[in-house]
């Protein structure tokens, strides 16, 4: 069953320290901001521009000072933001916002008091109705207006956008603005991207694509089971209910079925559009999507419901439902290829399929059992061993440091587990194919063998460039470490990597303690 959800937002900065000024660089982002603001207030008329502007930071500055970052040990136990209450408990809590009336209007019902919502960010929610309280109500109108018009400037003239693009290249480092065809590109695939999905399915992703990457995913999945038996450090009851959460594990691969069908396709998008009223059309979009979201209250969630569309060069995996989700955008070279020998498969995707199924055994994810329920599934003896296990890679990644930044352990933990985790599935499982169809023959004019290209894959995998400028905000606001150490932190604590490339023994690349979960 949905309920409403209420959580803490508010701020049009990514990140709650930027609004605080705590090193040179925030502070020069905060300057920057502050600059964009005003000149957008100016480009859509506003009066007294430096006031406004000023009133309004001060409010998002109040804001960022109660609001909780999400690397915080309270956002990352689920269980403790958890809070379960009725519009009326949830009206004492917060007397200056009213509920009801509110809800009332956005849902188009009447809600009674007895109505079960879900609180995730209780104190939050009490400080934001005192800030309410003494804030003028001119000032809360401004900073309404204001987080609309920061959303949709976008989508408004050359002005606006390259307001919007100096604003990036002092938060980014972004050099040039993004041509007019790569945007046009980008807003479509944004509001009709299971219809460009389609196409590409038509184009890029065969049913035989499909059933090959569904036996590579059987093949880690089976790994993964191999594991949990193998575990000395969890206990049979809670490795009982892992192998049940691994069993209940729903995969989709490529597509939702519905893109066949040319009429289903067409009901995901039955708002007006017209070729000359491009913002009109954005706002017919998000106003369709806002109804059907509304529509949902009370519904049961749909567990084969896509979050993103096929063309995504993405995956994910959803605790709450138990489900992994690779489209078919993720599924093309140099991630995965029918034609690739399968150590580049293995490690390409391969280990991005194991990663994901990692994401169910995380300090995250496990949180929730096979149903996607919020239950806790550990004995206390296999979870404090878990926690501790945790513990090492933490300290590890908090040793690492880019451009004077620290990497923060903690903050990365989940996605370093399923790193580690995805990177030794897949190895496994890339040796179990070698066992069942025999040695692939060598790549001529490669001095590499099968086992080290699946390595080299494995780092390919995330090679890329930053500025300065991005690496800053990655740290501070990206659940994934920089790219370099999701690559050395992983390959440096599987005792394989270092037997294949003959690192020496307690070299960087091959230490004698090394972290280990799964």
């Amino acid at each position: 069953m949905r309920f409403v959800w209420i959580d803490q937002d508010g701020l049009t900065l990514s990140e709650r320290t930027l609004y605080l000024g705590q090193d040179d660089e925030s502070e020069k982002i905060l300057a920057a901001y502050g600059a964009f603001m005003e000149r957008l207030l100016h480009l859509l008329g506003a009066e007294h521009v430096e006031q406004k502007a000023k009133e309004i930071l001060q409010l998002e500055q109040r804001l960022a000072n109660v609001t909780i970052s999400e690397y915080d040990d309270l956002r990352r136990d689920i269980n403790s933001m958890y809070n379960k209450v009725t519009l009326g408990e949830l009206q004492h809590i917060t007397p200056n916002l009213k509920w009801k009336p509110l809800l009332d209007r956005i849902f188009h019902e009447r809600f009674s008091e007895e109505e079960e919502v879900v609180l995730l960010a209780t104190d939050y929610m009490q400080q934001v109705s005192e800030i309410i309280q003494t804030t003028p109500i001119r000032i809360l109108h401004n900073y309404m207006l204001w987080r609309i018009a920061v959303v949709l400037s976008e989508h408004l003239s050359t002005p606006f956008r390259d307001a919007i693009h100096e604003f990036a290249k002092e938060m980014e480092g972004a050099e040039k603005p993004m041509e007019l065809a790569k945007t046009c590109l980008s807003q479509a695939n944004k509001h009709f991207g299971m219809a460009l999905g389609a196409l590409f399915v038509e184009e890029y992703f065969s049913s035989t694509s499909k059933a090959k990457v569904q036996q590579l995913v059987e093949d880690i999945k089976h790994i993964l089971d191999q594991r949990l038996e193998e575990l000395e450090w969890m206990d049979e009851e809670t490795q009982r209910a892992a192998q049940a959460k691994l069993k209940h594990m729903m995969v989709m691969i490529g597509y939702p079925d519905f893109l066949l069908s040319p009429g289903a396709v067409d009901k995901e998008y039955e708002f007006e559009v017209h070729e000359k009223t491009y913002f009109k059309n954005i706002l017919n979009s998000i106003k369709f999507n806002i109804k059907l979201s509304v529509k949902k209250i009370r519904q049961e969630v749909d567990k084969s419901a896509w979050l993103l569309p096929p063309q995504a060069l993405n995956a994910y995996y959803l605790p709450n439902k138990n489900q992994m989700v690779f489209p078919a955008g993720i599924l093309q070279p140099t991630l995965y290829d029918p034609e690739f020998p399968q150590s580049l498969n293995y490690g390409g995707i391969g280990t991005i399929i194991g990663h994901e199924l990692t994401h169910g055994y995380d300090d995250w994810g496990g949180q929730y059992d096979r149903y996607g329920n919020l239950v806790h599934w550990w004995t206390d003896a296999s979870y404090s061993k878990f926690r501790k296990k945790a513990e090492c890679i933490v300290n590890l990644y908090d040793n690492f440091t880019v451009y004077n930044q620290r990497v923060n352990g903690k903050h990365t933990l989940g996605e370093n587990i399923a790193d580690m985790g995805g990177l030794k599935l897949a190895y496994y499982a890339y040796q179990k194919w070698v066992r069942e169809h025999g040695p692939e023959n060598p790549l001529l004019w490669l001095k590499y063998t099968h086992e080290q290209l699946f390595f080299i894959a494995f780092a390919q995998n995330w090679c890329i460039k930053r500025r300065s400028q991005s690496i800053y905000l990655q740290v501070l606001t990206d659940k994934h470490a920089p790219e370099h150490y999701r690559v050395l932190g992983s390959v440096s604590q599987f005792e394989e990597f270092g037997r294949v490339f003959h690192c020496p023994k307690d070299s960087p690349m091959n230490p004698t303690h090394k972290c280990s979960v799964w």
